[in-house]
Order: C-alpha cells, then structure tokens, then sequence
C-alpha cells in the first residue's frame, strides 16, 4: 500500500514539474513533433528549399504548357462566328414553311 502510493505520487509531483516548467512529455506516436499551446518548431532549410524548389517546378510545368499547348484550355477547334451560320445549320426550317406562313395568306 505504501509503495503505490509514493509511485503515485512521484508521477504526480513529475507531471506536475513539468506542467509548471512548460516542458512537453514525449510521445511515442512517430507523426512527428507533437506541441500544444506551444508554436511548432520551425521546419529546417533543407525541407523549406525542396519545398519551393517543387513548387517552382510545378508552376514552371503549369505555365510552360500553358504557353506551348494552349488548346488544352482554349480547346482544339478554330472559334466560328454564329453570323456566319447557316439556318439549315442551325435547323431553321425555310420562311416559306410552316404554320405562321399560311396565317399570313
């Protein structure tokens, strides 16, 4: 009975030491450096130069193609003009046809 309860209260006095000294228990989880209330540590040099580096290229791959293939934006056919359509393009039946013709008689 005495041991458990010294075990207990030594957790409780280091958990509490740390709480008091803002220190981070560390977890074993693995996703990386976990904080709370605290801000994350800066990322190093070596990740923030990859990381503009691949976004540089991806925007230089967006833009290159952009500008060398536009017809994946534009589309691939030539813009008609609709003046310049026909009504048996467009399915107009000739004004010599239809019901508001023989009104007209």
């Amino acid at each position: 009975m005495l041991t458990k309860s010294l075990a207990s209260r030594t957790v409780f006095i280091q958990a509490f030491r740390n709480v008091v000294q803002n220190k981070q228990i560390k977890r074993n989880a693995g996703h990386g450096v976990w904080t709370y209330r605290v801000p994350p540590p800066m990322p190093s040099k070596k990740s923030i130069y990859l990381a503009n580096t691949f976004g540089g290229l991806a925007w230089f791959w967006i833009l290159y193609h952009l500008a060398t293939e536009p017809e994946h934006i534009y589309g691939e056919w030539k813009y008609i003009k609709p003046s310049t359509w026909t009504d048996e393009e467009l399915g107009i039946p000739p004004d010599s046809a239809g019901p508001l013709k023989q009104i007209s008689q």
